[in-house]
């Protein structure tokens, strides 16, 4: 694969700067690809080819739509060795979690998108009028860097299925998996300008695609202070925006469930993909009365979270995706010891001779108004909160800026579902209930915008047209 090329309108093409940026791997601390630095230009040129193909992809039918891109999915997963590889390589993800959750998961995300394309209600017909779904137009989608291939297929498959064309910038940290998307969408025979990528730094093109005029949309998925600042650049010019933000999701633990179940959801939330996940179940509620318990389970089970090299198949946590990102976390927990709360397991970030590792971190003795309890740390680091009261939980859980995801454990379904209903995120896990890839995801207050997933990401990507034509015509 030549990643020193960009994809706009149909071909792989040099970037306007001549000029690359090194792609780092976490775990050797060594260089090991470049992509092109975008800019201005190379957007408007992407743009412009976007909204040229929009003129004609917007008419194709649904169901050629879903042809081409089950070509894409059928040409994509012939790629998955090489997608698990350059995952553990620009992420430092660990083998089996790259596999499972960072690439076969997303091969099942696009499935389900072609699937529920034909049943998109894109026509509805009303006692005086018939209201069509119409595409917005040229989408602009810029993702993050700690699930590479994941937030890129949130956004980009379900905009081209409803007829939109796409100037994806994926992080400019990890964004090989993007490179082999754009060649699988070459190779499905797709028009020329429906998929176009611009790689580049946040800095210099992000800003650049939410002012740019051709450009009808913004999918965003990032920081809450980061989106804030592309939605008001977005704003100005009047766009849609779609905004997946920020988390500091609870997990709940009734009184009477089973801890070790519970504790095992949570810490695989919390500590798979190093924390790095923005649904991170990063503050659990336990109860006051059986804590003793509970912090001895937490400590059992911590133990069988192996931390090493990412291409080890025993391993449970790579290592986190940079150097900024190592410091952060070490920030925080200095802060969470600062303030109080006790260090029930791990330690403070101890720099390795080479990589950036850390080992999963609880904090117990930890009150909801502490930093390391109000703020994202993107790390695998846990905080345990105790309430006296079930209404004590639910006010600790709702206490906080964001309302992404969660999770409550009860005795029974029924149990964890009343309390459940209480919590303003915009997901709740019910116990061992699964993830539904059908499901709609998005937050609640500063967690974002719009939704993704499901029905919901579909039409997420339309405008609603009504036209008052006295209802069936004759």
């Amino acid at each position: 694969m030549d990643f020193k090329k960009l994809y706009i309108n149909g071909s792989w093409v040099e970037g306007a700067s001549g000029t690359y940026i090194g792609v780092e791997n976490p775990a050797t601390e060594q260089i090991f690809a470049e992509v092109p630095a975008g800019t201005a230009t190379d957007v408007e040129r992407a743009s412009k080819a976007a909204q040229v193909a929009f003129a004609y992809w917007k008419n194709v039918p649904v169901s050629e739509r879903m042809a081409y891109m089950q070509r894409m999915l059928d040409i994509f997963t012939t790629m998955k060795a090489d997608l698990v590889q350059v995952t553990i390589q620009e992420l430092g993800a660990p083998v089996q979690f790259a596999r499972t959750a960072q690439i076969e998961y997303q091969f099942t995300r696009i499935q389900s998108y072609i699937d529920l394309a034909e049943k998109a209600p894109l026509e509805e017909k009303l006692p005086q009028s018939t209201v069509y779904r119409e595409p917005v137009g040229v989408v602009g989608c810029i993702t993050p860097w700690n699930y590479p291939l994941g937030q890129i297929v949130q956004k980009v498959v379900p905009a081209i299925l409803m007829g939109n064309t796409v100037v994806l910038k994926p992080s400019q940290y990890t964004p090989l998996t993007a490179f082999y998307l754009a060649e699988a969408f070459h190779q499905a025979g797709f028009p020329a300008g429906v998929f176009n990528l611009v790689t580049g730094r946040g800095g210099d093109i992000g800003d650049v695609i939410a002012e740019q005029d051709e450009i009808d949309m913004i999918s965003f998925t990032g920081s809450t202070p980061a989106g804030i600042s592309v939605g008001r650049l977005a704003l100005q010019h009047l766009k849609r925006i779609s905004m997946e933000l920020g988390g500091k999701s609870p997990c709940i633990i009734l009184q009477g469930a089973d801890y070790e179940r519970a504790i095992r959801m949570c810490f695989n939330s919390i500590f798979l993909n190093s924390g790095q996940t923005c649904t991170a179940l990063s503050r659990l509620l336990i109860p006051y009365a059986h804590k003793d318990e509970i912090k001895q389970l937490l400590c059992r089970i911590a133990k069988e979270y192996v931390v090493g090299e990412p291409t080890r198949e025993d391993v449970q946590l790579g290592t986190v995706a940079s150097a900024r990102q190592f410091k952060t976390i070490r920030a925080y927990v200095e802060q969470g010891i600062r303030q109080g709360a006790t260090l029930l397991v791990g330690e403070v970030p101890q720099k390795t001779a080479v990589g950036y590792y850390v080992k999963p971190t609880i904090f117990t003795d930890v009150t909801n108004d502490m930093t390391i309890a109000r703020e994202e740390i993107f790390g695998p680091v846990l905080c345990v909160l105790t309430y006296q009261t079930e209404d004590e939980a639910i006010r600790i859980a709702n206490d906080t800026t964001f309302g992404l995801s969660g999770a409550v454990w009860g005795p029974t379904k029924a149990e964890a579902i009343r309390i459940a209903r209480n919590i303003r995120t915009g997901n709740v896990y019910i116990n061992d209930g699964p993830r539904d890839v059908t499901a709609p995801f998005g937050g609640f207050k500063e967690s974002g915008l719009g939704r993704e997933g499901g029905m919901d990401g579909l039409l997420e990507f339309t405008e609603p047209q009504a036209l008052f034509d006295a209802g069936e015509i004759g």
